[in-house]
């Protein structure tokens, strides 16, 4: 951990979709997760943040999309802030200016895309410089999924086992160039709405109440494992199978926690039954849906396969726009002002 002197810095990092879900923690103040997940980092959105420390300043503030943030995400970024100080041993409050270039708070893994952006810069500011991996354990306990965002291309969040957290952290699988003919279609749901419960709380709930949560943590591990090989071989219907299969089980216990979550909307869910059907047609797994906590849908297909995909979505009822993205690179130092 080496220590620079500096006041100021701008860090950019990206969000990522989780291809198999984090659900659920076995510690909540370190974020250390009750099973490993494996992501793809999205290439077109990015957080850009910039973080200020002023000795002058009597606390921390938050601007967030280019308004002055209260409340819960003030405190959850001063929280953040306390820990690289923490680290750095700087106690001087800061200005934090955070910008993303797509949809807040919707199932876009903007807490993912914010506290990775916010590690970088806050650390960098306060004349830290860690290693990618110390970055991404430091990342994790803001936001759990800011971990992988750290990397780019796909990414293995590692559980761990220690009480510490000092073994959870993730490492990358595979670059971003190492598949250059997978693609994402994004559907921006128009009526997708504001999470009412994060996601850090929501997910207690799923853990305490779901009768099928311990089902799930036995499956996963073998998705994994699933998932590692069709990236490493490029078969893309393994992937997209396994990758069906883990958020229909994803989905199933968080509307069978007690009160159920439910994230989706009708226009989500006709997105999912279009995938369905159009791997029916084609006799074979030629597209993989996922989601988040949220409406949005992001739907993988080959770069083959996409014509085909869109003309079967075109007209879908609700869609305010459709995205195409592909797997990106990870976080690192922004120009000089957010």
């Amino acid at each position: 951990m080496a220590r620079t002197q500096t006041g100021r810095a701008t860090f950019e990092a990206p969000p990522n979709i989780a291809l198999v879900k984090y659900w659920g923690v076995r510690d909540t103040a370190l974020v250390l997760p009750n099973n490993s997940s494996f992501s793809v980092t999205l290439g077109t959105f990015r957080t850009r943040t910039t973080v200020t420390f002023d000795p002058g300043a009597r606390e921390d503030r938050l601007t967030l999309n280019g308004r002055a943030a209260s409340g819960g995400p003030l405190a959850s970024a001063s929280a953040f802030l306390e820990r690289v100080r923490e680290l750095s041993g700087r106690p001087d409050r800061a200005h934090v200016v955070s910008r993303n270039n797509f949809p807040t708070a919707s199932g876009l893994a903007s807490s993912a895309s914010g506290f990775a952006a916010l590690a970088g810069a806050a650390t960098l500011a306060s004349g830290l410089r860690l290693s990618p991996r110390e970055l991404s354990r430091l990342a994790r306990q803001g936001s759990g999924s800011a971990c992988r965002s750290i990397f780019g291309g796909f990414v293995e969040w590692r559980a761990g086992t220690r009480p510490d957290g000092r073994d959870s952290f993730a490492v990358p699988r595979a670059g971003p160039r190492h598949w250059p003919q997978l693609v994402d279609r994004v559907a921006i749901v128009g009526d997708a709405p504001v999470k009412e419960v994060r996601s850090a709380v929501a997910m207690q709930a799923t853990v305490a109440t779901s009768p099928g949560y311990a089902e799930r943590l036995r499956e996963v591990p073998d998705r994994i494992e699933r998932l590692r090989r069709a990236i490493r071989r490029r078969d893309a219907e393994a992937l997209f199978a396994t990758t069906i299969e883990e958020c229909d089980s994803f989905r199933g216990v968080c509307e069978s926690t007690v009160p159920p979550l439910d994230y989706l909307t009708a226009t989500s869910r006709i997105i999912l039954d279009a995938v369905r059907a159009f791997n029916r047609d084609a006799g074979a797994a030629r597209a993989g849906y996922t989601h988040d906590a949220g409406a949005h849908v992001h739907i993988f297909t080959l770069e083959e396969d996409l014509p085909a995909l869109t003309r079967r979505l075109r007209g879908v009822p609700g869609v305010a726009r459709w995205l195409t993205v592909r797997p990106g690179p990870g976080a690192g130092p922004g120009p000089s002002s957010a």
